[in-house]
């Protein structure tokens, strides 16, 4: 049993519908050709009795015109014979003509039989065309969505090597990431000649740095919380505090206006 479960299995995935619905319509029309050759062999059969008939009726006939002609010589003995065998004669055609009948009704059933397994053939040939269609629409169908979805072999395949490729690719720019960080902090040397490339990173964020402080002190000396740094103030102070200073310049005192007479040159 488990041999033959196997074999059914394997069977099974061999098989395809569309061919086995073609082995079926060629062994249907083998049993038409089969069933009208046996209508050919009985309408022969029938036509060879009917020939026979034909020639013991023409038998009979002529020893009924030659005991006749017997009879008229006055040769009794000559007709009384040629009639016995006349008599043999239409014993002969009465079993062909029943021979005949049985041949005919043979032949009449196996044309009516024919006529039903054409049209049997016929229907089948239909079906089997519009299974077969279907059947193709569906595998080709089935094909689509597997190929859309990946579970196919084929797309699976290159579904595997396309992930591959991005593992690998990912592997590389992180190798490639973790090089140029090494390079970058002097962990690793650069054989290339261009170590003037690590100093200046070097001064770059040391420069960064000490922008960021002098905007801090910047900051702080605007709040209150502290002086200004040489720098900023050298720079000049930021345009949105310009204005209030220049409020505040009328309101000095006089003592300060007449110090600065002698020195208007100042």
């Amino acid at each position: 049993m488990i041999f033959r479960s196997k074999a059914n299995n394997a069977l099974d995935k061999m098989e395809d519908p569309r061919e086995t619905l073609d082995y079926s319509y060629q062994r249907q029309l083998e049993l038409l050709q089969k069933v009208r050759r046996g209508v050919a062999d009985v309408a022969t059969s029938r036509k060879r009795v009917e020939l026979q008939i034909n020639q013991i009726e023409a038998q009979s006939r002529k020893l009924e015109e030659q005991g006749r002609k017997a009879l008229g010589v006055g040769r009794e003995d000559l007709a009384r014979e040629a009639l016995t065998r006349r008599s043999s004669l239409q014993t002969q055609i009465a079993d062909l003509r029943v021979q005949h009948d049985n041949l005919q009704a043979e032949e009449e059933k196996l044309t009516t039989a024919s006529h039903r397994l054409q049209a049997k053939v016929d229907s089948f040939r239909t079906r089997k065309e519009t299974i077969k269609a279907t059947y193709t629409a569906a595998e080709a169908q089935t094909r689509i969505n597997e190929a859309f979805s990946g579970i196919s072999e084929e797309m699976g395949d290159v579904g595997l090597a396309i992930q591959r490729a991005e593992d690998k690719t990912a592997s590389m720019q992180a190798r490639a990431g973790a090089i140029d960080e090494l390079l970058a902090s002097g962990a690793l040397d650069d054989f290339s000649g261009q170590r003037g490339d690590d100093i200046q990173a070097e001064l770059d964020r040391m420069g960064g740095g000490h922008d960021v402080e002098l905007e801090i002190a910047r900051m702080k000396a605007e709040l209150g919380q502290g002086p200004a740094p040489k720098s900023a103030i050298e720079s000049g102070p930021p345009q949105q505090h310009q204005q209030p200073q220049q409020h505040q310049q009328p309101q000095q005192s006089p003592q300060t206006q007449q110090y600065r007479q002698p020195g208007e040159g100042l």
